[in-house]
Formats: structure tokens, C-alpha cells, sequence
């Protein structure tokens, strides 16, 4: 049985543009007034590092990044 995708959920304070959304690819997004939740599949380390580069180079302040259980919450 192949081994699912992790998947991640990533906040960062405030609202992000659409614009800088879309370079978050794969990424679902929540804007909401306070804070903006990027969640979606993660293949690797390098994958989250990039991410979390893309957030330090367009300005924004990470607030969490967690990795979320797999569906049917087994482990």
C-alpha cells in the first residue's frame, strides 16, 4: 500500500493577495481578516523548505506550520 502524501497547513498574520497566493502552487488557501491558513500535500523536506522560503521572501510572518494526520486518522 503506497504511503499518502504528507499534508501540511501553514499560517502566516494577515490577509495575502491573490497574486502572491498563486506562487503557492498546489496550496489551498484561507484568507481570512487576521491571518491567511496555506494547506495542501507536501512531498518532501525540500518542498516545506521552499515554501517556508517563498514566505520569508515575500515579507510574511510565519505563525505555525503543522503537519496534519492523515485522513481516517490513522497513523
Amino acid at each position: 500500500m503506497p504511503v499518502p502524501v504528507p499534508r501540511y497547513e501553514i499560517r502566516v498574520r494577515g490577509r495575502v493577495s491573490e497574486a502572491a497566493l498563486s506562487s503557492f502552487e498546489g496550496m489551498d488557501a484561507e484568507v481570512a481578516p487576521a491571518e491567511t491558513v496555506l494547506h495542501g500535500p507536501v512531498t518532501d523536506q525540500a518542498r516545506l523548505h521552499g515554501l517556508l522560503d517563498r514566505i520569508q521572501s515575500l515579507g510574511l510572518e510565519l505563525l505555525e506550520v503543522r503537519r496534519l494526520p492523515p485522513p481516517g486518522g490513522s497513523s
